[in-house]
């Protein structure tokens, strides 16, 4: 069947079969990829295939890959030295999964019963309803973000949502370009976090800011493939030299343009081992919201860190408390 009005036409490199999501005058942005052996490790040959595309359109969607958790580490392994790794806010022996380079994102304890609305996990998660980027508040950031299904899919549907900061940079006018250039953002988990769940979050514990300690990085970056790109997330607290309040103001209209709908996505899982592979440097993402009543969701994520210019942010003794 030819491609209707909004649909791109597959593109073939090789043995991979290359569906763009959203294509536009700035670039393109998302891509369903097929054809990738998951039965066997991940050859130098597919992955210089892999690589190139994620620079083209920073989201990657694969379905049905069969892999599970050794597997999920090791592709992840090949993408970077350096996986992030689980500070298990909750105790390691309350962790379902209890690997250090995997975080079980999804809603069920190690029980297997599914997290309540009461409980400080349930609250955490509320974050990542939020727009953001993954681990904006490390000081070594993340590069990129590997998302797992496992298990059957949620009741009513399930979505991540994706947005191009690439292309919403590029549409600002020149007057904006030139008032951001130069900006730096202190990132902050536990604001997000309060943003989301102020009665939870409000007063962090102790040992959860000796965890997640503020990290300061540009707002205008460097894309890979040279773009320049928006370095957003929830995650954004302050930008040095504007009082807290100017901060949010322009940190969310900034998210606000990044989310409009010419940029954004919507990813649905459809069924157990489809993933995601996405780069946090040039997009935002958020999950769907927990909701009571929802069914069982089973996702888990590695995490890349990031090997580029800008890996380490803006490291300056002034910026630290």
């Amino acid at each position: 069947m030819p491609p209707g009005p909004n649909v791109v036409a597959p593109i073939q490199e090789g043995s991979l079969t290359i569906r763009p999501i959203l294509v536009s005058d700035s670039g393109s942005f998302g891509a369903e990829v097929s054809g990738v052996d998951w039965e066997n490790p991940i050859s130098p040959e597919t992955l210089a295939q892999l690589l190139p595309l994620q620079d083209k359109y920073a989201v990657i969607v694969f379905r049905k890959t069969g892999l599970d958790n050794a597997r999920h580490i090791a592709f992840s392994q090949q993408l970077g030295e350096k996986l992030e790794i689980n500070p298990f806010f909750y105790g390691r022996e309350n962790d379902r999964l209890g690997e250090p380079l995997l975080f079980d994102v999804g809603n069920i304890q190690r029980d297997g019963s599914l997290v309540q609305p009461s409980s400080r996990r349930w609250q955490h998660s509320l974050g990542n309803a939020l727009w953001h980027t993954d681990s904006t508040y490390h000081q070594h950031r993340a590069k990129y973000s590997l998302l797992l299904s496992h298990g059957n899919p949620v009741e009513g549907g399930s979505w991540t949502h994706f947005a191009d900061t690439r292309s919403a940079y590029a549409d600002l006018p020149q007057s904006k370009k030139d008032e951001l250039e130069d900006l730096i953002v202190e990132h902050d988990l536990w604001h997000s976090r309060k943003l989301a769940s102020p009665a939870f979050f409000g007063n962090p514990l102790p040992h959860e800011l000796a965890a997640k300690p503020p990290a300061y990085h540009k707002l205008v970056q460097v894309a890979p493939d040279g773009r320049k790109t928006l370095y957003l997330a929830a995650h954004a607290k302050q930008i040095l030299g504007k009082t807290f309040e100017e901060s949010q103001a322009l940190i969310w209209e900034l998210i606000g343009h990044c989310t409009q709908p010419q940029y954004v996505f919507s990813m649905e899982w459809l069924s157990g081992g489809d993933m995601v592979w996405w780069d946090n440097r040039q997009s935002m993402h958020r999950a769907n919201p927990y909701k009571e009543g929802m069914t069982a969701r089973d996702v888990r994520r590695s995490t890349v860190f990031d090997d580029g210019p800008f890996a380490h942010g803006v490291v300056d003794e002034k910026l630290t408390p």
